[in-house]
């Protein structure tokens, strides 16, 4: 990881503290998948832009739909629904994708994310976060927390109704991707240098 993406994490962690500690609340772009609904942090979110095909790429996970061309750049489209193991859906004119910067090992890259539709931009206080419960299998590595909503109406018959549940994800471990050819510590385009 670079020296400069460190420090910008650890200036988002610093800034977060102090909004933790005055009570303020962080930003989440909150999404659908389904009737469930999650949330990334805002400040990741580079763009968002309705759906188009990508070029698909052999050999790639089955949740990877392919590459697209976004100014220039490469940018990998990950079709979370695949990714979570959900029932897969034709793409209506709701599908959006969502540009969002990833730190990983190798630095920041910029993947798309296919979901079913964009809901809100929420405020989030610190203390309306619960940790992820133990129930097996390996989404604790990308659901950073849930956080647990004040219903804001009330139903028919007068009673509050329940508070939502947002599940918040953390983009780093979700899309952590590597499209053939590109193999952790480059080795695979090395090693095939190497063989011909």
């Amino acid at each position: 990881m670079s020296v400069a993406t460190d420090s910008s994490r650890q200036v988002q962690t610093g800034e977060r503290r102090e909004r933790a500690a005055d009570g303020r609340s962080n930003q989440y772009l909150t999404f659908f998948l389904g009737d469930e609904e999650y949330g990334v942090d805002i400040l990741r979110v580079q763009e968002i832009r309705g759906w188009d095909r990508a070029t698909p790429i052999p050999n790639t996970p089955d949740y990877v739909r392919g590459v697209i061309n976004l100014r220039g750049a490469v940018v990998p489209i990950i079709d979370l629904r695949r990714r979570f193991k959900k029932e897969s859906i034709p793409y209506t004119s709701t599908t959006v994708v969502i540009v969002v910067k990833v730190f990983g090992e190798k630095g920041e890259k910029v993947v798309g994310v296919a979901v079913d539709a964009v809901s809100d931009v929420r405020n989030i206080n610190e203390n309306e976060l619960q940790p992820t419960p133990d129930l097996g299998g390996d989404h604790r590595g990308f659901v950073k927390a849930l956080a647990t909503l004040r219903a804001r109406r009330s139903n028919d018959a007068g009673k509050q109704a329940a508070g939502a549940m947002i599940i918040l994800l953390d983009v780093d471990q979700l899309l952590d991707i590597t499209l053939p050819g590109k193999e952790q510590n480059g080795q695979g385009s090395q090693a095939k240098a190497k063989t011909n």
